[in-house]
């Protein structure tokens, strides 16, 4: 372990008189802050929770295109500790009333040549979160190099992390697009198996705390960031994305002409419960743009999930819209190649059809331009603006409610920007938005209600693609609470309870029917058609047609990360509990619902076989036995 630099304790009680300055500590104690200075003068910061080193001295600095803050700093400024506090209200997801509290102090250094940079440190009870401001005075545009953050654990720390594919590779060079796998319980310091690095949200044990990295708060001028490749000694850096992963004649890096700031980087930490329940994803995300009353998150049927580019026609969509319709879903999602397959005209007439069934549409589009080899259709329609508002205003004018846009490049500025620009005239346009081959949101569902989800994770459609993904689903999908959901909506497109087409499925049905609560979605397309709906009992199609997609409180009861999870939801007075079993083995629980206050409520879950349903009441009390089959799961509505 490192140790605080004695010059920055007399930098800092020459600075601020007093040398608790040098610290930063949540409103509640547990979470301390410490700087110094580490090799060469640079700066550095170290985190410990209840006394416990979290991160040891980590790297902090930027090297510009016409400054280098990464050696000979001094610390010319530490501003007095600042309470920061915020309310705010979601438009989806798992919590809806929202408040943030945390402690604030920004530090300004200065490198040999005067150039100076500040860093802003909050600190809440349940995270740290920093970001680097950016003066420019220059007249010209800056232009970020390198970012040198890093979050150095100690040696017997373990690690989840999901690689991330190297730029321009995969389908039609689709990637990168956070579709892969999470490797698990790894040991810090373990490189990733691509040069591309490791994707947010990155998971860690410490052996006493779990930490979980991100980031947040993007305004368009900054890159997105991950893990670089390698971590020597457990120390992760900030990885930058490759040179492909722009959009056509965009820029890599992070650059302005004027002042700017990076987005905030986000070290939540605590017990599992309250990394899960954590909100500081949304909380270092810029405020809501405009009241956007007009979005409304619920379920959506979705024939392309099972029947792929064939469903894509006027009957299907017609029998999909009728399907929604009896399940009291509010949308249908039309995929790739409509444009071809029918056209605006029968568009129009299907909108008009699925009106008086309180049934809306979403279409899809191919963000494109020339950056990957895909021919599905609309393409190149929406990177030019002027064609871009042509098609938002035409979908508006006859009744479309939102739009799906696939296909981009990677993480690089530009494409950065290019999320925003989508959402913003989607917004003037009243229309939802659903990214996918997508980055991760990042908080963008805060600042644009309207981003209902982002796939940016290995979904069901990889599924039905391959047998070994199929195999893999039980355990990938019960990590996904604990790392790429838990700030972010994800449309990983759940529940199927009939034959996948040429697929093995590895999960029970209880195990299907827990997902829409277990994972959050603005809008949650579910993967299952009228076919197999028809086959499983009144009761799990009942439960079926009352999801809610924005929540009023989340509370993580049980799990392990990579093999279960048991989540409770409350909407009002109703309480929804989703558990899974991602392991070949039985599972035991016994769950504390004192919470609930002794109601009575509905358990539904796996019946003699996977592919069957049981059904009997439960009342809530603090020791609710329940034996989970392997790759089983259940829910209870209370």
């Amino acid at each position: 372990m490192k140790f605080p630099s004695l010059v920055l304790l007399s930098l800092l009680l020459c600075a601020c008189s007093e040398p608790e300055h040098r610290r930063l500590i949540s409103p509640n104690g547990d979470l301390v802050l410490t700087l110094s200075l580490g090799d060469n003068s640079s700066i550095e910061y170290s985190l410990s929770h209840q006394g416990r080193v979290v991160l040891e001295a980590s790297p902090l600095g930027l090297v510009l295109d016409d400054a280098h803050f990464d050696r000979e700093l001094t610390l010319v400024d530490a501003s007095d500790t600042r309470p920061v506090s915020d309310r705010y209200t979601m438009a989806h997801g798992k919590q809806r009333e929202i408040e943030y509290i945390a402690n604030e102090r920004v530090y300004t250094v200065k490198n040999a040549q005067g150039d100076q940079l500040a860093i802003a440190f909050r600190v809440s009870d349940d995270g740290l979160a920093f970001q680097y401001r950016i003066p420019n005075n220059t007249g010209q545009s800056r232009r970020l190099i390198t970012e040198l953050t890093g979050f150095d654990f100690e040696a017997q720390a373990q690690a989840w992390l999901q690689p991330v594919a190297v730029a321009q590779t995969g389908f039609a060079n689709t990637n990168p697009s956070y579709e892969e796998h999470y490797q698990m319980a790894i040991p810090v310091g373990t490189a990733s198996p691509t040069e591309a690095g490791w994707v947010f949200p990155s998971l860690f044990y410490t052996g006493k705390d779990w930490v979980l990295i991100s980031e947040a708060g993007m305004d368009g001028r900054f890159n997105a960031s991950r893990l670089a490749q390698e971590s020597n000694a457990g120390e992760y850096r900030i990885g930058q994305p490759m040179d492909a992963e722009v959009v056509t004649g965009g820029a890599l890096m992070a650059n302005s002409s004027d002042a700017f700031a990076s987005p905030w980087r986000i070290v939540a930490v605590g017990d599992l419960a309250s990394i899960t329940e954590s909100t500081l994803g949304t909380d270092l995300a810029a405020p809501a743009q405009a009241q956007m009353d007009w979005v409304k998150p619920g379920l959506s049927a979705w024939s392309w999930a099972l029947l792929k580019d064939d469903s894509v026609n006027v009957e299907t969509t017609r029998e999909f819209i009728d399907y929604a319709a009896s399940m009291h879903w509010p949308y249908v999602l039309i995929d790739v190649n409509w444009d071809q397959n029918f056209g605006w005209e029968k568009l129009a007439e299907l909108v008009r059809y699925a009106a008086p069934k309180n049934v809306g549409l979403m279409v899809w589009y191919n963000s494109s331009g020339d950056w990957n080899e895909t021919e599905y259709t609309p393409k190149s329609q929406l990177f030019d603006r002027q064609l871009r508002l042509e098609h938002f205003a035409r979908l508006q004018d006859i009744g479309v409610k939102g739009v799906k846009i696939d296909f981009f490049p990677g993480d690089g500025q530009s494409v950065m920007q290019y999320y925003l620009d989508l959402v913003s005239d989607a917004a003037a346009h009243q229309l939802m938005v659903n990214y996918h081959g997508s980055s991760l949101p990042r908080g963008l569902h805060r600042t644009y209600p309207n981003m209902m989800t982002m796939e940016a994770v290995n979904g069901f459609e990889m599924i039905t693609f391959t047998q070994q993904t199929a195999d893999r689903a039980p355990s990938h999908m019960a990590i996904l609470p604990f790392t790429r959901n838990v700030f972010d909506p994800m449309d990983f497109t759940p529940t199927t309870f009939d034959d996948i087409p040429n697929i093995e499925r590895r999960t029970s049905n209880g195990f299907e029917l827990a997902l829409p609560v277990l994972f959050t979605s603005g809008i949650q397309h579910i993967a299952e058609t009228a076919e197999g709906m028809a086959k499983v009992p009144e009761f799990v199609k009942a439960y079926l047609r009352d999801i809610p997609t924005l929540w009023d409180e989340t509370r993580l009861l049980a799990g392990m990360p990579g093999e279960y999870a048991v989540m409770a939801r409350r909407r009002g007075d109703d309480w929804f509990i989703a558990g899974i079993n991602g392991t070949d083995q039985p599972l035991s629980l016994s769950l504390d619902l004192s919470f609930i206050q002794s109601a009575k409520g509905q358990l539904i879950t796996d019946g003699d076989s996977e592919r069957s349903f049981s059904q009997r009441d439960v009342v809530a009390d603090s020791s609710l036995e329940l034996s989970v089959r392997a790759r089983g799961g259940f829910v209870i509505n209370f």
